[in-house]
């Protein structure tokens, strides 16, 4: 029997998994969570007999209750394949007395890969299965990777368009000229005057805004949301937290039941929301590491129970964690709240007015599990040249932060269990960082220039999606102010 998602702001509002995957947002700009979370009945030790995608359908089925098992498997099939340059899709590397799991490995070197591969298949499923006529607008804000991961994922598939808005001076050259090349003709790109949080709240506010929804609906056409305020990005980001525990099942280094913990590097809160769904699933998990740069917005919750956005807003060399608005940090928030959607409502009602809430003592004792710290863009520079000259591996940027944070919570706990820290990207994505931080001279280097300086440095050959836009022309050069992001909505879609 399968279980709805309902949403954080309306308890009376629900969806089949296929609808909420469909709708991305819920109205009043709730977010879709299960009325449950089910055990994950298969042993560990026959999970660590099984490859990448036999654990994904073990993970997905059991949260996507109304999808068949011919369905599932089709996407599962279509999205984990040579795409990926590892038969592994999410190999686990020890460096640094941790586990690094390697999420970057798909189309786009980022870990937002390992959910937008699967997820137009799994939205081009629910439309079938809703009888849905209309063609799925995608509109999708980006703090650098999700844009690219998504476009690539969606280019030139049937029956869909995807609009991205990114922040027009707060991404990587790499990660600017990933977007502004795509070539499917159902793309649109824009760079928008202002900050992530502007590009989502842009967002945020088509999804909520009613009467464009019956305009969109009159000419043909449906919002849906590739950004991981849509379950269909959620549900698969908890496959490869399973998956990474089993790898260490079957290489003998824990015993089938023995707690880990698991760090995170954390801008929108979706990725460790998504460890922290598999471990409601019964995966052991002791501590959650939420690691945040000096936007530390998250640290600062987790150490006071206030969430405060008034802040300056900095720019970082660890560019998709630049964020002030953590929009999954909702789910978890309705979820210790004891799953009272009146009770998160009123707290997303503050946010929004003034910038920021507070969470009672009662809800703070539901964090045990958390712990934040912060490193700052000098630490990251320090943990990636520190890495590097211990064993010759190079973290990114982003990975680099995780790291970091790790490092000093061991130091304040002494907690010595296993660890495994997710990496969220390629160091090519983020190359003069990551070099001038080895290899403070280079900096002079032209940004491609530098990439071949990273091949020699770190001995990982120039990955394909690198390789691809070095000469690629430029097809999207919209830049607009936040204010315009509907008009130029419309303008794509030719209404």
């Amino acid at each position: 029997m399968g279980f709805l998602y309902r949403s954080t702001r309306n308890e009376n509002e629900t969806a089949t998994a296929s609808e909420a995957i469909l709708k991305g947002l819920a109205e009043n700009g709730g977010l879709f969570v299960p009325d449950e979370i089910p055990e994950l009945d298969v042993p560990f030790e026959e999970l660590a007999k099984m490859d990448y995608k036999e654990v994904a359908y073990e993970v997905m089925s059991r949260m996507l209750t109304d999808f068949t098992e011919d369905e599932l498997k089709a996407c599962i099939n279509g999205a984990y394949d040579s795409k990926f340059d590892t038969e592994l899709i999410a190999p686990v590397k020890y460096h640094h007395g941790a586990y690094i799991l390697e999420l970057f490995h798909g189309k786009t070197i980022a870990f937002k890969d390992m959910a937008l591969s699967i997820l137009p298949y799994l939205l081009t499923t629910a439309a079938k299965k809703n009888n849905i006529d209309k063609e799925i607008v995608i509109l999708t804000a980006t703090s650098g990777d999700t844009g690219k991961a998504a476009l690539a994922g969606f280019a030139d598939v049937p029956g869909t368009k995807i609009a991205v808005f990114y922040p027009k001076n707060g991404v990587s050259p790499i990660q600017e000229k990933q977007m502004v090349t795509e070539k499917g003709k159902n793309t649109f790109v824009a760079g928008i005057t202002g900050n992530f949080d502007d590009a989502q709240t842009g967002v945020k506010k088509m999804f909520s805004d009613k009467a464009l929804a019956e305009y969109l609906d009159e000419k043909g056409f449906q919002f849906s949301s590739a950004n991981s305020i849509n379950i269909g990005r959620l549900v698969p980001q908890m496959v490869y937290y399973v998956y990474s525990y089993t790898r260490l099942v079957a290489a003998g280094t824990i015993k089938a039941g023995d707690e880990i913990n698991i760090v995170v590097p954390t801008g929108n809160f979706g990725n460790i929301l998504a460890a922290y769904y598999a471990s409601v699933m019964g995966l052991p998990v002791h501590k959650f590491i939420c690691a945040s740069n000096d936007n530390k917005v998250l640290y600062d919750f987790f150490t006071t129970g206030e969430y405060d956005r008034n802040r300056e807003f900095i720019l970082t060399t660890s560019p998709s964690m630049d964020i002030l608005i953590s929009s999954n940090l909702e789910r978890l928030i309705y979820r210790i709240a004891g799953n009272d959607a009146a009770k998160n409502a009123e707290l997303m009602k503050s946010l929004n007015e003034t910038g920021k809430y507070e969470i009672t003592e009662e809800m703070k004792k539901n964090l045990y599990q958390f712990y934040g710290n912060y490193a700052t863009t000098d630490e990251v520079a320090e943990t990636i040249r520190k890495v590097y000259d211990e064993d010759g591996y190079v973290l990114d940027t982003h990975t680099s932060v995780a790291v970091a944070v790790y490092d000093k919570y061991k130091e304040e706990t002494g907690d010595s269990a296993p660890t495994i820290i997710a990496s969220t990207a390629s160091p090519y994505k983020f190359t003069r960082s990551v070099i001038t931080a080895i290899e403070p001279e280079l900096d002079s280097k032209e940004d491609f220039e530098l990439v071949d300086e990273l091949e020699k440095i770190s001995q990982v050959k120039v990955p394909q999606a690198i390789e691809e836009i070095r000469t690629a022309p430029v097809v999207h050069d919209t830049v607009c102010d936040k204010e315009d992001m509907e008009k130029v909505v419309k303008n794509f879609l030719g209404i």
